[in-house]
């Protein structure tokens, strides 16, 4: 395993990939909540998981673009609020 210092920061790369990759593997049970009218959910795995939030007014071309582009990169979105560094969880229940 090899380390990376980023920012000040010594990250053992190792553990964040294998932890990234048990989240896209066994994505976490979310709650979807109502979302404002010009807002839809979209799903980078299946009908049900991994969803993210896009603007409803997107054309298909572009709908199909951002998805193509946020399904390659998937592995870098933070899935839930502990993924995130600098958030306390108990900020946001």
């Amino acid at each position: 395993m090899s380390d990376l210092d980023v920012a000040g920061y010594n990250i053992c790369t190792g553990k964040i990939t294998a932890k990234i990759a048990n989240i896209v593997n066994e994505p976490p049970e979310v709650e979807l909540k109502d979302l404002p009218p010009h807002l839809e959910y979209e799903f980078l795995e299946g009908d049900d998981k991994l969803p993210v939030i896009i603007a409803k007014d997107l054309k298909n071309d572009e709908k199909a673009a951002l998805i193509e582009v946020l399904k390659s990169h998937k592995r870098a979105i933070a899935w839930k609020l502990s993924d995130i560094k600098g958030i306390n969880p108990e900020f946001c229940t």
